[in-house]
């Protein structure tokens, strides 16, 4: 090799590793994405505080998407788009508050659009902890009321559910496998649920209480 040739070849090695240098997005080094998204699956385990049962005894879906944007690093937002059902569930007979009827069943079945909004606080592993606020839209309802063994007539109309639930939220991710997480989740209800209430049946003011139980997975 000529001396002129192997000048050309050191001063080309010498400006490669340069351009690497400068500009290594161009070089297949992972740079860390703005958005995460991802699907959600579980189940809610439910009780209305002010109806005449207590217990988490109503389970139901908790299943949607998730996005999650990077603030700083090791904190993000994220918000779902989620639907979530809760209400609340009877296990036994008991008198109603004026304790002229046995209730052996009241069951209360909510359904929701629920939007959460959290800030979430990462590891090096990628287990983290949120907390924030959600907002629900109740798409519909229904409940039931059985006392000395006979249906009793509780008109949706007279006794409504708010149509909006606002929720504050504490949740905690455990990194799985991968991009699965296992994840647990309490919320509870800022506003009533309800107000107008037959009080025989419960008090005036009733709240959504759930604890969820979910499995993510965030496409990376």
């Amino acid at each position: 090799m000529t001396p002129i040739r192997s000048l050309f070849l050191a001063l080309l090695l010498l400006f490669s590793g340069t351009a690497i240098a400068q500009n290594p997005k161009n070089y297949y080094i992972e740079e860390p994405k703005t958005f995460v998204g991802g699907l959600i699956g579980g189940l809610n385990f439910t009780q209305v505080d002010g109806d005449s049962y207590k217990g988490y005894h109503n389970i139901g879906f908790n299943t949607g998407v998730v996005v999650y944007t990077q603030l700083v690093p090791g904190i993000s937002a994220s918000l779902e788009i989620l639907f979530s059902q809760k209400g609340a569930r009877s296990n036994g007979s008991q008198l109603s508050n004026g304790g002229v009827t046995v209730i052996t069943k009241q069951n209360i079945k909510l359904n929701y659009a629920e939007i959460p909004v959290q800030i979430n606080f990462f590891d090096k592993k990628r287990n983290h902890f949120g907390a924030g606020l959600s907002y629900a839209q109740l798409i519909n309802s229904k409940e039931e009321i059985v006392g000395n063994n006979t249906a009793i007539k509780y008109d949706p109309d007279q006794y409504p559910f708010k149509k909006m639930d606002i929720n504050m939220i504490l949740s905690g991710q455990v990194h799985v496998y991968k991009g699965f997480f296992a994840g647990i989740r309490f919320q509870y209800s800022m506003l009533s649920i309800r107000d107008k209430v037959d009080l025989e049946y419960g008090r005036a003011q009733q709240f959504n209480n759930v604890f969820a139980v979910r499995l993510m997975y965030l496409f990376y």
